[in-house]
């Protein structure tokens, strides 16, 4: 299908050239000379030119030093290889050598040009020859005016390399990036406005009317275009217009075939497209500005995309991965959902280029880190800027983690290093990262123990939030080890709690409902029945408690009664000495023993310990 796309094209082509070369031929009969008869005629890319001797001889020299060669044979046919811009620009060339008048325009300067140099048509042979008429219309013109110089750039594209020989394209070039940089300058003299003190400064809100030029420099060709921005570099234009031109000019191209997003797979390509695609990724990544932000990042990643999926050259996706890296912070997790397209038996989504991208945010943060010691020591700060980076990509990856762990093909060992890319400290709540683990074990269930356990170890269960505490201790999913580790701090938790809430009865009431919204908020972002479950164990686990305050309770009231017998019996100093420490033991519940709650703990003291029991094997 493609051998036969690329016969019709050419065949295409050619009866193009056919129906120009005998379009030229019709419309030089028009101004020939009809009553003198032809002496010599001239082929040019299949076009065939009934032409005289004397006009052509006067003005170009080529032509000339053919005739005078083969004088001898008196030539009558001549044909002109590789002339520039073909039959069309001779027959231009052949108006002017009869003296015929036509507008010489930005779409054909560049053609003049050369097809001039080719047939020596110089001031060497004759006066105000058309090689120095197309030059100063050239210069007084066209490199004057932004748009003519890009029109004359169009034009080159099929004229190289002579053009590029005779400075036509560095003269446009150089006149496109002074005329951007003078439009950038006048934009900023017009924000400029007086304050109510009589200040001059730059109004950010009024619109920058500097890059019009933007959507100009679309349609030149991409090798030109690199030319022209690297041209308006040196000239100082902008980054941030620099980067709006690159993101206008890759999304045009990158657009104009579907080859780039197939969705098919399977269905063959145009290479041709194909390998242009590939050049425009790379040319464009190569001339991304140094600064930060000066394109947005969703366009960064849209660039590796097609790194990814065009196979462009490694030095082009690791330049776009630490461009990445350097502003991961503001990233989304659409950015980072990277499709994988290499292998059939890979994982869904590119897990590689991912780790590389965490890697580079951290390499460049410990960077920055090493750079501002004086300043991070000063400040003894949690919240700096770079802190403040990590806890937002510590939440990105807990996110992207939980997208990629339902992947059947993703290995434990891939997953792991993604987690464990980021320095301990950048997660302050390992919810995230807990909710990711048990997404990979509910889809990876025939996990070895040994493979759960390590896993697993990656969770610091202290610093899970009550909501997850809950959730976790009641999961099956999880090693006993685990289980274990989480009932330990939730215990320790819930003892913290009890004893706050316990210290002051006034607030005793305010305390629970607090602890009970902050437990609310992780279980809003918790499913139904999750939230259910972790409610019905926080259920259990307070009841459990309660039993075992209760039975503390009867059993320091008997130790109580006990002390006021020993009492009546003896009144030594020291024996009550030793009391007021047995009763420094009661400090633990506060004003609670002092209210006359000793009642109610004897009613229940006889069903605690069934209480106890019954808890217990609902837990098991």
């Amino acid at each position: 299908m493609d051998k036969q796309q690329q016969q019709q094209q050419h065949h295409h082509h050619h009866q193009q050239q056919l129906s120009l070369a005998k379009s030229s031929r019709q419309r030089y009969n028009e101004w020939i000379f009809r009553d003198v008869p032809s002496d010599i005629t001239i082929e040019v890319n299949g076009g065939t030119f009934a032409l005289h001797k004397f006009p052509l001889v006067s003005r170009s020299g080529r032509i000339r030093k053919l005739v005078a060669e083969h004088r001898d044979s008196d030539i009558s046919r001549v044909e002109l290889l590789n002339l520039p811009g073909g039959a069309e620009s001779f027959e231009l060339a052949a108006k002017f050598c009869y003296g015929i008048n036509f507008e010489i325009t930005s779409l054909n300067v560049a053609q003049l040009c050369c097809v001039s140099d080719y047939l020596e048509m110089t001031e060497e042979f004759s006066k105000d020859n058309l090689g120095s008429r197309a030059e100063e219309y050239l210069e007084s013109i066209i490199c004057k005016n932004l748009e003519m110089c890009v029109e004359v750039l169009q034009q080159c594209e099929n004229l190289l390399p002579l053009a590029d020989e005779l400075k036509i394209v560095s003269r446009c070039i150089d006149a496109i990036a002074s005329k951007a940089c003078a439009e950038q300058i006048a934009s900023s003299f017009s924000r400029l406005e007086y304050s109510s003190s009589g200040r001059l400064h730059m109004n950010r809100q009024a619109k920058c009317e500097g890059d019009w030029w933007i959507e100009d420099l679309s349609v030149i060709r991409i090798d030109l275009y690199q030319r022209v921005m690297t041209a308006m570099k040196c000239r100082g234009v902008r980054p941030e217009s620099i980067g709006a031109s690159l993101v206008n000019y890759a999304q045009k191209e990158l657009t104009k075939k579907s080859s780039l997003w197939n969705p098919s797979g399977q269905t063959k390509v145009d290479l041709v497209s194909t390998g242009h695609e590939r050049l425009v990724v790379e040319t464009v990544v190569s001339l991304l500005p140094v600064e930060k932000l000066a394109v947005p990042i969703s366009f960064l990643f849209g660039l590796l995309r097609s790194a990814v999926m065009l196979d462009c050259t490694i030095a082009c996706r690791l330049d776009l991965e630490r461009r990445i890296g350097s502003q991961l912070d503001i990233a989304t997790l659409d950015d980072l959902l990277i499709p994988s397209f290499r292998h059939a038996g890979d994982t869904l989504f590119d897990v590689d280029t991912v780790q590389r991208i965490l890697v580079n945010f951290s390499q460049q943060d410990d960077s920055e880190d090493d750079m501002d010691d004086a300043s991070v020591f000063e400040s003894d700060s949690l919240h700096s800027p770079s802190q403040s980076a990590l806890f937002k990509v510590a939440k990105l990856v807990d996110n992207y983690l939980a997208e990629i762990a339902p992947d059947a093909n993703l290995k434990l060992a891939k997953f792991m290093a993604i987690a464990e890319t980021l320095p301990a400290h950048a997660r302050t709540i390992h919810d995230g990262l807990y909710r990711a683990i048990d997404i990979y074990l509910k889809a990876h269930q025939g996990l070895p123990d040994a493979d759960r356990k390590k896993l697993c170890k990656l969770i610091d269960f202290q610093k899970l939030s009550q909501e997850a505490g809950a959730h976790a201790a009641q999961n099956e999913r999880l090693p006993l080890q685990s289980i274990v580790q989480v009932l330990y701090f939730e215990q320790l938790r819930l003892r913290n709690a009890l004893c706050c809430s316990y210290a002051d009865d006034d607030h005793k009431p305010v305390h629970h409902q607090s602890w009970r919204i902050s437990s609310g908020a992780l279980s809003a972002a918790m499913s139904p029945r999750d939230n259910y479950a972790s409610l019905r164990r926080e259920n259990r686990e307070l009841k459990l408690e309660l039993a075992r305050l209760r039975m503390r309770l009867n059993d320091l009231e008997k130790e109580h009664v006990c002390m006021k017998r020993d009492m009546a019996k003896s009144h030594s100093r020291k024996f009550m000495s030793s009391f007021s420490k047995k009763i420094g033991k009661l400090s633990f519940f506060g004003h609670s023993s002092s209210r006359g709650s000793s009642s109610p703990s004897r009613q229940s003291y006889r069903t605690d310990s069934k209480v106890i029991e019954r808890t217990c094997a609902s837990t098991d």
